[in-house]
């Protein structure tokens, strides 16, 4: 999986599908069954549970990414359509994980959410996407750094927004370079129902 070179737009951005679409990598689901586990799991980055995990269901079944796949019913309860991916939804959450993997992006919800579904890649295409992070954080470190040194005659209180912004940078990238590392060591396994997607 090549990894893109464009800031990822407004549907990448949407957290509800890209839940739906990761948790169905797994099996299919049904909605209520997706909003529970956002829940249980405290993925706090999906806001307006429920409501936005069906509204997320709508939008991919209509864009053919998602497809129900039969119906369930538990006791007394209503019947509930299961969703499947299909093959479009399957390459599309990869897609999306990759693309909000592989740049900082100024939103870190968006980073963290990413984050919470990398098991989603293969091995090498998640680590490839946190390498092209790695390059993007070196390029924004070095801008600002440059920045800052040509503000040099600026008093430093006017500018310590800058260097505290540089010093995130700098911690992320070390924490990303870390991941990486024990990702290419075995130290973190990969799931092995995806270690070669």
């Amino acid at each position: 999986m090549s990894t893109p070179n464009r800031e990822p737009g407004r549907a990448e951005r949407d957290l509800a599908a890209l839940t739906v679409l990761a948790l169905l990598t797994a099996g299919p689901r049904h909605p209520y069954d997706i909003h529970r586990f956002v829940v249980e799991t405290r993925k706090d980055f999906v806001r307006g549970v429920p409501r936005s995990i069906y509204h997320a269901v709508e939008r991919l079944a209509k864009a053919h990414l998602i497809e129900p796949v039969g119906s369930e019913q538990e006791g007394g309860r209503p019947e509930r359509t299961v969703y499947g991916l299909t093959e479009a939804g399957r390459s599309e959450a990869r897609r999306r994980v990759s693309m909000l993997l592989s740049a900082p992006l100024a939103d870190r919800t968006e980073t963290v959410a990413a984050l919470s579904y990398l098991g989603i890649l293969g091995r090498d295409a998640g680590i490839a996407a946190l390498r092209a992070r790695l390059a993007a954080t070196d390029a924004a470190i070095a801008a600002l750094a440059d920045d800052l040194e040509a503000a040099a005659g600026v008093p430093e209180i006017l500018l310590i927004e800058g260097q505290f912004e540089l010093d995130q940078l700098r911690a992320e990238r070390e924490w990303f370079e870390q991941l990486v590392r024990r990702l290419e060591s075995g130290e973190l396994a990969w799931l092995p129902a995806h270690e070669g997607r």
